[in-house]
């Protein structure tokens, strides 16, 4: 096979060893390093799907105070369908983005008519709700109803493209090349963990700005780090 592939083709023959290597060396770095989060102390649909409306455009650690007192406040489906509008957008004020609360309480309301008040469990009828996208619907279907649904954020496009060596398009949700990859890459059990595995590493190690080359478990294998010549740190 030729060393020159296109984007395309890359995503296609991604190397099951390599696979299994990336697999291996982040499930060891996760054993040790996963964050700890409110709403990952939950299989409650109901506090997932709050969760995942909370993390859209928002920091894990801005999110979390929120989160807290806004499951604490409304603490059933039931409860806050009742509540107005109004109420929601100030108990979200902080986290920003408008039209938050009023996507969030419209969906509320579908999923209480259309679905007996309980959380749709498949990534088809999620995508119909106002203000859940691709994204927000299989992290709901991984954690909160362990199926096996991969997800793709800016952290797991960064670290898929670096590591692997793909090119996503600017709109990185969008991109079909790396949606197929983070399929593959995917483990056939305990994907919801695998998701935050990703999501962590990319937050905490392949960061945007100045990654932490020296100190990451992917370094020997790396194709970034083929491609920028980072050093070893001496202290993995």
């Amino acid at each position: 096979m030729t060393n020159i592939l296109s984007n395309s083709e890359k995503a296609e023959y991604l190397e099951t060893a390599k696979i299994d290597w990336f697999h291996n060396q982040l499930k060891a770095w996760a054993s040790q390093n996963l964050r700890d989060f409110p709403w990952r102390r939950t299989s409650d649909p109901y506090a997932i799907f709050i969760a995942e409306f909370l993390l859209q455009k928002t920091v894990a650690s801005t999110a979390a105070p929120v989160y807290e007192a806004f499951i604490s406040r409304y603490p059933t489906l039931a409860v806050l369908a009742a509540t107005p509008i109004e109420k929601v957008a100030v108990a979200l004020q902080s986290l920003g983005l408008h039209f938050r609360a009023e996507r969030l309480c419209q969906s509320m309301q579908i999923i209480l008519e259309q679905h007996d008040g309980k959380i749709p469990h498949t990534e088809s009828e999620l995508l119909k709700l106002p203000g859940v996208g691709l994204y927000t619907a299989r992290s709901i279907c991984a954690h909160a109803f362990s199926q096996p649904k991969a997800v793709l954020d800016t952290n797991v496009a960064r670290i898929l493209e670096r590591f692997f060596g793909l090119q996503g398009n600017r709109v990185k949700s969008r991109c079909k090349l790396l949606w197929k990859a983070a399929e593959q890459v995917a483990p056939d059990k305990d994907v919801g963990k695998w998701n935050l595995t990703l999501l962590d590493f990319g937050a905490i190690v392949c960061t945007a700005k100045t990654p932490r080359c020296g100190d990451c478990p992917l370094h020997d294998c790396c194709n970034y780090i083929k491609s920028t010549g980072q050093p070893k740190s001496t202290s993995l």
